[in-house]
């Protein structure tokens, strides 16, 4: 079982955290903080560079952590409210990727969940630390909480769509 939870933590961690690194940087295929701020923008958000640089460090930071096995629950909880507000950007488009849907990020909030209410295994950070096992309210405050964090950034940075201008006579 420590097998399988180390090759999902690797593969979602560092999933999450490339996809935090293309949002500040031209690696991983990114197009730098320019190409991740325009990305926001025109995703309707506020607050730019700033807004771009909370996303990708929020991301590689919670991923890495995933990945490392590192403070998991609250890992869990960084990876849940990033990809919480991705699928708020992609909800219009129905459920499947291959529609531009929200299909990847509820998979990535699914897997964050779980490994908040398995545990990272005896092949993580927290095992060496003696940080586990967590008791299972965490994957529920874990995933409270970043639902709660993603629903509310969207709220807050969000803007909504201008109303179409009428043309006068």
């Amino acid at each position: 079982m420590d097998t399988g939870i180390l090759i999902l933590r690797l593969l979602v961690g560092l999933l999450v955290a490339g996809h935090g690194v293309q949002k500040v940087s031209r690696h991983l295929g990114g197009k730098g903080l320019e190409g991740g701020t325009e990305e926001f923008r025109g995703d309707g958000f506020r607050g730019g560079v700033l807004t771009a640089l909370a996303a990708g460090g929020g991301q590689i930071g919670s991923g890495l952590l995933l990945a490392a096995g590192l403070l998991t629950p609250l890992a869990a909880t960084g990876a849940i409210g990033v990809m919480t507000v991705a699928l708020t950007v992609k909800w219009r488009h129905g459920l499947w990727v291959q529609n531009d849907g929200y299909e990847y990020p509820l998979v990535l909030i699914g897997t964050a969940a779980a490994l908040a209410a398995t545990g990272p295994g005896a092949w993580s950070l927290d095992a060496v630390l003696g940080l586990t096992p967590y008791p299972l309210w965490w994957a529920a405050l874990a995933l409270a909480a970043g639902l709660g964090s993603g629903l509310l950034t969207r709220l807050v940075l969000h803007r909504p769509p201008a109303a179409p201008a009428i043309a006068e006579r």
